[in-house]
């Protein structure tokens, strides 16, 4: 496979159904679900690195299926679906990362949330101070890395 893998038509139609279930829409809070045609373009454009784990999550979740995803009666999706949580490993993992990654830079859902639809710098964004003390047993460690000259 070359470094320019993308999608098939299968996977395409896979994944617009299971990040349909992942974030479905919300009429309550005027927002798209994940399987949103902005949202979906987005996350195709940008798999990059991602493509392969998530080609292989989708493959996988089909395999579960019998069938592709997309086509499984929707009261049947949800048992594949356990099924993959459970058996998915790092691929499921970056399938989920990438879904929720694009949603939640899409402007609709950043102004549901109340979000300045702005890039983060540079005026940044203030974060409230956490415990410093959680560092630590971090601190505590040797050090490990070779300390530049």
């Amino acid at each position: 496979m070359s470094d320019q893998m993308t999608l098939t038509p299968r996977q395409r139609q896979d994944l617009r159904t299971i990040a349909a279930m992942i974030i479905p829409p919300s009429e309550e809070y005027r927002v798209p679900g994940a399987d949103d045609e902005i949202i979906q373009a987005d996350i195709l454009a940008t798999l990059g690195r991602d493509t392969r784990p998530v080609a292989a999550a989708l493959d996988h979740l089909a395999r579960l299926a019998g069938m592709a995803l997309a086509d499984l009666a929707p009261d049947a999706r949800d048992g594949v679906v356990q099924q993959f949580r459970s058996s998915g490993g790092g691929a499921a993992a970056t399938l989920v990362r990438v879904v929720l990654q694009c949603y939640y830079r899409d402007d609709r859902v950043l102004s549901s949330l109340g979000l300045e639809l702005r890039a983060p710098f540079p005026k940044g964004h203030v974060l409230p101070d956490g415990d410093w003390s959680l560092l630590d047993p971090v601190r505590a460690r040797p050090v490990s890395l070779r300390r530049a000259p």
